[in-house]
């Protein structure tokens, strides 16, 4: 009969070359994509009033839906490492 030794994960960013880089590439992904929202925001915004203000329900929804996605996607982003960490740690606690 065989027995498998039991196997553990400790995530290390600085345990291999390139680590700190990862984390900086990641760090400024994370910046664009916030840059990219708040664009989003501001075209989404500017789709909705000039929408509504020349009675053009198309616009005014398109501009509605952009700004509930832009900001959506801003809450996904700043929530994602504790999101990342919530579900790392629920599936550590897996028997």
């Amino acid at each position: 009969m065989m027995l498998f030794a039991d196997v553990t994960l400790t995530p290390d960013t600085g345990s291999l070359p390139g680590g700190a880089l990862l984390q900086r590439l990641t760090d400024g992904l994370g910046g664009w994509a916030l840059l990219a929202t708040l664009a989003g925001l501001l075209v989404g915004a500017g789709m909705w009033a000039l929408g509504a203000h020349s009675q053009n329900y198309q616009h005014s929804y398109v501009g509605r839906r952009t700004v509930l996605v832009s900001a959506v996607a801003a809450l996904l982003i700043g929530a994602a490492p504790a999101l990342v960490n919530f579900f790392f740690h629920a599936g550590q606690g897996v028997n």
